[in-house]
C-alpha cells in the first residue's frame, strides 16, 4: 500500500509543554481501530492534545486527519516501525535530514533518531525493527532493508548523552516484561531461525542505546503484546499492544513518567455517547 505522502514543513526542533500525552502501540494502517477509540481521548483524558505512536503506523495520514478532528489531537508523532512504506518514507526523511517531517495536519514522522522535548523530558525516539515475517514478504512492495536500525543510528542516538524516555519500535534485548519474553522463548508463531537470529540483533541495538542513554523509561510496539516490566536498576519498560487489542493506549504522565493504560472495555465504552 502506498501512502502518497507530501510535506507540509519540517522542524529541527520539537519542544511541547504538554504534562500528559497518549503513547500508541502499532496501528498497521487499522483506520478502523483508530475510528473505534479515538473519540475515547476526549473522555478519558480532554488533557490530552498529542499522540507519539511507536512503530508499524503506515496508514494514511490525511485520513487520520479526519479521524482525530472531533478529538482534542493535534499533533500526532510517529516512531517509525518495521512495517511501513519505507520507499516513500526514506527519500522524505532524507530530504529533511534530522528533521521532524510533518506529512498532514497532525501527522509528523520522526527522523531516526530523534529527540524532542516534551514537558520539560528529554524523549529520544529510536525508530525499526526486524521483521520476523521478511520471508513471507515482497522486497521494494511490502518490505524494505531500511527497517534495519543501523549501527550509524545507534551512535548518532547515543552521542545526545541521557534522556528520560526512550520510545522504540523494536523490544529491548533480555527484556523484564513477563508477556514479551514468553514471546521470544516459546516462538509460537514458528519463524525460521534465520529471522529470530536478524530479531535478536535488531533488540541488541535497542538495548546498546537504552544502556548509554539511561532512560528512566523505555516503551515499545511491535511485539503484538502488552505488559511491563522494571530492571533491578529501577529502569522500566512497558511494551503496548497492537491494533484491536487490549494495551495499545497508554497515557504518559511527562512528570512522574506512570504510564496509565486504559482496559479496552474503558476505552471502547468511552466513545459512546452520554445520554442526560
Amino acid at each position: 500500500m502506498r501512502v502518497g505522502m507530501r510535506v507540509f514543513e519540517s522542524a529541527a526542533n520539537v519542544d511541547l509543554p504538554d504534562r500528559r500525552v497518549a503513547v500508541s502501540g502499532d496501528w498497521h494502517g487499522n483506520l478502523g481501530w483508530l475510528r473505534a477509540w479515538a473519540p475515547a481521548i476526549r473522555r478519558l483524558a480532554p488533557d490530552v492534545t498529542t499522540i507519539f505512536q511507536v512503530g508499524d503506523w503506515w496508514v494514511d495520514p490525511v485520513a487520520t486527519d479526519a479521524i482525530f478532528t472531533a478529538t482534542e489531537i493535534t499533533r500526532v508523532f510517529v516512531t517509525l516501525g518495521n512495517h511501513e512504506a519505507w520507499g516513500e518514507i526514506t527519500p522524505l526523511l532524507a530530504a529533511h535530514p534530522g528533521q521532524a517531517v510533518r506529512v498532514s495536519e497532525v501527522t509528523w514522522l520522526l527522523p531516526r533518531p530523534s529527540r524532542v522535548r516534551v514537558g520539560g523530558r528529554g524523549v529520544l525516539s529510536l525508530g525499526g525493527a526486524a521483521s520476523v515475517d521478511r520471508l513471507w514478504r515482497v522486497e521494494g512492495r511490502d518490505w524494505w532493508p531500511d527497517e534495519e536500525i543501523t549501527d550509524e543510528q545507534v551512535a548518532a542516538a547515543i552521542a545526545g548523552g541521557p534522556t528520560d524516555v526512550l520510545l522504540t519500535h523494536e523490544s529491548p534485548e533480555g527484556t523484564p516484561v513477563p508477556e514479551v519474553g514468553d514471546v521470544l522463548r516459546t516462538n509460537p508463531q514458528g519463524w525460521p531461525d534465520a529471522a529470530l537470529e536478524a530479531s535478536t540483533r535488531s533488540r541488541q541495538q535497542v538495548t546498546r542505546v537504552w544502556g548509554a542513554v539511561d532512560a528512566a523509561l523505555l516503551v515499545h510496539g511491535h511485539m503484538h503484546v502488552a505488559g511491563s516490566g522494571a530492571l533491578p536498576d529501577g529502569r522500566r519498560v512497558v511494551a503496548l499492544g497492537r491494533d484491536g487489542f487490549p494495551g495499545n493506549l497508554g497515557l504518559l504522565d511527562l512528570e512522574t513518567l506512570h504510564m496509565e493504560i486504559p482496559p479496552l472495555f474503558e476505552i471502547l465504552t468511552a466513545t459512546r455517547p452520554t445520554h442526560d
